[in-house]
C-alpha cells in the first residue's frame, strides 16, 4: 500500500521501527502515525462503537473524531490518527466503552501541572495559526503556537496543487512549499515557541490548559489567545456511512500525501468542489482508480482548472447524483449511486451499483469552535459560512477583547484567506497589549486590502453575504 513512485511527492520515511497490535509485530516509519501504520498494514477496524458495536476505522487523520480511537500502552481513547508510532509500542483495538487503567493499587505517579508564560498563545498551526504567530512575533511578543498534530501546517502539509491568486498570497507555489517556508521561519524566530502533539483543553480568564498527547497537561497564562483551530469534515447521511472505507477527502489526502501510503484500489468521490476536485487528482496521480465524481447539483462547483484535469482522465463527473447506501462485510465493497429528482431525493430505479473499496466524502466543512463556545465568545450559526462561526470585528477580535480568531475557525474559505486573516489576527493582538507600530498597522491595512480584492468575485458573493452577518 506504500507509494513508491509519484510524479511530485518524494517519502523520507526515516528508521524502521516496530511496534505491535495484539501482541503481533507491525514495521513502521519513525515520522509515521498509529493509523497510518496500521492502515498500511491492512486493518481497516480500528475499533467498535460503544453502543451498537458497528465497525469504525480511519476518517479525517487530524485528531476531530473519534473513529480511530484506541488503546495505547494501556491508555484508552488515543486518537491514533495523530500520535506517532514508538518502538515496542503496544496497540489494541477498542470495543464499547474503554475501562481506565488498574493501577492495582499501586501509587499513581502525578506529576505537578506544568506552568508558562507568553504574551500571545496561538491555537493550531494551519496557514491561519502560522500567519499569526509570525505577525505577532515580528511586532515583539512573545508567542507560543501549539497544535494537536504531529506538525506544524495545517492543510498545507498535504497540498501539492499550486495556488491561484496574487504573488504575495502563494500564487504559482504549491501547498507544500508554502508550509516550508512558514514553518521554517516560526521555529527560527526567537520570540516563538512551539508545541506539537498538543490539545488546547480549555481557555479561561488569563489561562489556557494544554495537554501533551499521553504525557502530561499544562498551563500557559497569557494576555492574548488566537483561536485558528480550522474545521472538520462534514457528513453525509446515507446507510452504512460508517462503515470503514468511508472516508473524508482531506482524510485520504493526508494517508497518500502525507505518508504515501494509498487509501484503497477503487474509489468514488462525492462531492464536485474545488476540494473533490483536487483530491480526485491527486488520487489519480497515485495510481488509485477513481471510478467517478458523485455530485448532487447539477453542475460542477469548482474552478474549472481543476474540473478539466479530471475530464482529461475520462473520469465521470455525474451531476444530479448522490450516494444511496455502500455495502460490505465490515468494510466497503460496492457503493450504491442514485439519481436526484429536483427535491433533491434519490430517485427509485436508477440505482448503479460500483465496485469500490473507498468512497470520499468532499462535501464540505465545518468551523471547529468548540474553544470559542467554551470561552463563552459570543457564536451566529451562518450557513454560508459553514455552521457555528464567533462574531467578530474588522481586527478578528471576538466579543471577548483578549480572544481573536482567524482562517476556517471563523468561517470556511481558503488557505489565502486564512493567512491573510492570521495576520490581522496576529498584528492586532499585539498592537492590543502594546507590542508594534506603525509596521503592523501597515499589515492589517495591506492584508484588509487584499481580503476585499480577493472577496471581489462572484465565487464570494455568499461568503461576503454571511460575513457581513457576522461583523461586530
Amino acid at each position: 500500500m506504500r507509494i513508491e513512485d509519484h510524479p511530485i511527492l518524494s517519502f523520507d520515511r526515516g528508521n524502521k521501527i516496530t511496534f505491535y497490535y495484539e501482541d503481533e509485530p507491525v514495521e513502521a516509519y519513525e515520522g509515521e502515525t498509529i493509523a497510518a501504520a496500521l492502515f498500511n498494514k491492512g486493518l481497516r477496524e480500528f475499533r467498535k462503537s460503544c453502543e451498537k458495536k458497528r465497525s469504525r476505522g480511519f476518517f479525517c487523520a487530524i485528531g476531530k473524531c473519534s473513529s480511530c480511537l484506541m488503546r495505547v500502552d494501556g491508555v484508552p481513547n488515543v486518537r491514533t490518527c495523530v500520535t506517532m508510532v514508538k518502538e515496542e509500542m503496544e496497540v489494541e483495538k477498542q470495543s464499547g466503552y474503554p475501562s481506565i487503567p488498574n493501577e492495582n493499587g499501586t501509587e499513581s505517579d502525578v506529576k505537578q501541572i506544568e506552568e508558562e508564560k507568553t504574551d500571545i498563545l496561538v491555537i493550531g498551526g494551519g496557514p491561519a495559526g502560522l500567519k499569526a504567530t509570525l505577525a505577532a512575533a515580528e511586532a515583539g511578543a512573545d508567542v507560543i503556537i501549539a497544535d494537536e498534530n504531529p506538525f506544524l501546517g495545517g492543510q498545507l502539509i498535504k497540498q501539492t496543487h499550486k495556488f491561484f491568486g496574487s504573488v504575495k498570497g502563494g500564487a504559482g507555489k504549491r501547498g507544500i512549499e508554502i508550509k516550508e517556508e512558514l514553518v521554517d521561519k516560526v521555529k527560527n524566530h526567537e520570540k516563538v515557541g512551539v508545541k506539537v502533539g498538543t490539545s488546547a483543553v480549555g481557555i479561561y480568564e488569563d489561562t489556557v490548559g494544554l495537554y501533551k498527547n499521553l504525557e502530561r497537561f499544562q498551563k500557559v497564562q497569557c494576555d492574548r489567545v488566537i483561536v485558528a483551530t480550522g474545521a472538520s469534515e462534514k457528513m453525509l447521511n446515507f446507510k452504512n456511512n460508517d462503515m470503514p472505507g468511508v472516508y473524508g477527502a482531506g482524510g485520504v489526502q493526508t494517508l497518500m500525501n502525507v505518508y504515501g501510503i494509498k487509501p484503497g484500489d477503487d474509489l468514488v468521490m462525492v462531492g464536485a468542489g474545488n476540494v473533490g476536485l483536487i483530491v480526485a487528482y491527486q488520487l489519480l496521480q497515485a495510481k488509485v482508480n477513481v471510478k467517478a465524481i458523485v455530485e448532487a447539483l447539477d453542475k460542477i462547483g469548482g474552478y474549472y482548472v481543476h474540473a478539466a484535469k479530471i475530464q482529461r482522465f475520462g473520469v465521470p463527473v455525474l451531476t444530479g447524483h448522490t450516494i444511496k447506501e455502500v455495502l460490505g462485510d465490515n468494510q466497503v465493497h460496492k457503493a450504491v449511486i442514485a439519481e436526484l429528482d429536483e427535491e433533491f431525493n434519490p430517485i427509485e430505479g436508477t440505482e448503479e451499483k460500483m465496485d469500490v473499496d473507498v468512497v470520499a466524502l468532499a462535501i464540505g466543512l465545518s468551523p471547529d469552535y468548540k474553544l470559542l463556545h467554551q470561552a463563552g465568545c459570543e457564536l451566529k450559526y451562518v450557513p454560508r459560512l459553514g455552521g457555528y462561526v464567533p462574531l467578530r470585528d474588522e481586527n478578528m477580535k471576538t466579543s471577548r477583547d483578549d480572544i481573536y480568531v482567524a482562517g476556517d475557525a471563523s468561517g470556511v474559505e481558503e488557505a489565502t484567506t486564512a493567512m491573510l486573516e492570521g495576520s490581522i489576527a496576529g498584528a492586532s493582538a499585539a498592537l492590543s497589549i502594546n507590542r508594534g507600530g506603525e509596521e503592523e498597522k501597515k499589515i492589517i491595512k495591506d492584508a484588509k486590502d487584499d481580503l476585499e480584492q480577493l472577496r471581489n468575485s462572484p465565487y464570494y458573493e455568499e461568503i461576503m453575504k454571511g460575513l457581513n452577518e457576522v461583523m461586530r
